[in-house]
């Protein structure tokens, strides 16, 4: 089964107005391969949402990098996936790794998070890695595995969501998986999927990588075969981002060869 290529560019903590204007000027007036080859998924900080809504090509989507775990009410400071669907933002990341370290945010949690985001209509880019010291113990599919399982226990349907691996030792640090541990970690979680979910989500689920992915590295690391795309952060702020969803037609060279 054809898996479209998937590109997120996580914003973080980042921007200005002015900032932001000018990175979807730059993504607006970009020639990428088109919606059939490669799926662009831009997620900005919330304040920004309703300006990246008005102002970003329609051929992307947008979504949030965060939302509450049930419907909104006394929660101050959180944003609740009601509030995300009434502004048209169609995907959130949950679980991203600066959440579970920093915010002590657990795989029931988050397992919660993507359900409840589900059900109220988003899809939902769910993170999943470990740290170096976990890689270093070769606890790295153990973790990984049981981080996807809190989930497989929560959800029934999996076509409105993207597994994003990210080893936690690689993001923002310059350290980039290799192709080949890239592709060996998402090889092991379809192989997880297929056990566990099924045959047709672990062949249908798109497993993108994240991790100091950027324009230099891109191309090696999507000709991996269950590579699906990426998260990619830093790099997402630039203008080699248009680079990296270029890498899409990697894919699409590969399959009619």
């Amino acid at each position: 089964m054809a898996r479209k290529f998937f590109v997120g560019g996580n914003w973080k903590c980042n921007g200005t107005v002015e900032e932001v204007k000018k990175i979807v000027t730059t993504l607006s007036e970009a020639e990428v391969p088109s919606e059939d080859v490669v799926e662009v998924v831009i997620s900005p900080p919330f304040v920004f949402l309703p300006l990246v809504k008005t102002l970003l090509r329609r051929d992307f989507s947008i979504a949030a990098q965060n939302c509450w775990v049930r419907k909104g009410g006394a929660f101050t400071g959180e944003v609740s996936a009601e509030m995300l669907v009434n502004l048209g933002i169609s995907w959130v990341i949950l679980g991203h790794s600066e959440r579970r370290l920093l915010l002590n945010e657990s795989n029931d949690f988050v397992a919660d998070k993507v359900a409840y985001a589900l059900s109220q209509g988003l899809k939902v880019i769910a993170c999943v890695g470990e740290t170096l010291e976990q890689r270093e113990s070769g606890s790295t599919m153990a973790v990984v595995a049981a981080q996807t399982k809190a989930i497989a226990e929560q959800v029934t349907h999996w076509s409105n969501i993207v597994l994003a691996y990210e080893p936690v030792w690689a993001i923002g640090t310059g350290k980039v998986a290799t192709p080949a541990q890239a592709q060996e970690v998402h090889f092991e979680l379809r192989k997880w999927l297929h056990v566990n979910v099924g045959a047709e989500v672990a062949a249908s689920t798109r497993i993108i990588y994240g991790g100091s992915v950027n324009g230099a590295n891109c191309k090696e690391l999507a000709a991996q075969p269950d590579v699906d795309g990426f998260l990619v952060g830093g790099a997402s702020l630039k203008p080699e981002f248009i680079d990296i969803i270029k890498t899409a037609t990697v894919k699409t060279t590969a399959k009619s060869e």
